[in-house]
């Protein structure tokens, strides 16, 4: 390097040196702009995960009626009778076959 790149080089960090809050100040604000960055990127990718999160408790939600309404389908007393006599063959006894147990 030559002389003059030297000496400009010194009076540059100098001056640098003299303005040392000007400088603070403008790494300040450097870092402030990157944390506002990374800021608005885990806002927008929370924001994302809680969108698809509504929309996976609406499908369960619509599931679960589902199953509801399943449940509700397989429980009806005619189609248990049905399944009863058709299937299993099974009768409803007479009055004189029942028997009525009772506990002392």
């Amino acid at each position: 390097m030559s002389k003059a790149q030297l000496r400009l080089t010194r009076i540059i960090l100098l001056d640098l040196w003299h303005h040392k809050w000007v400088v603070l100040l403008a790494i300040m604000v450097m870092l402030n702009a990157v944390a506002v960055v990374y800021s608005s990127h885990v806002s927008r990718k929370l924001t994302s995960q809680w969108d698809q999160l509504l929309q996976q408790r609406d499908k369960l939600d619509i599931e679960w009626r589902n199953l509801l309404l399943e449940e509700q389908s397989q429980t009806e007393h005619s189609r248990i009778t049905r399944i009863a006599t058709k299937e299993l063959n099974m009768v409803r006894p007479l009055p004189n076959e029942e028997v009525v147990v009772r506990v002392p």
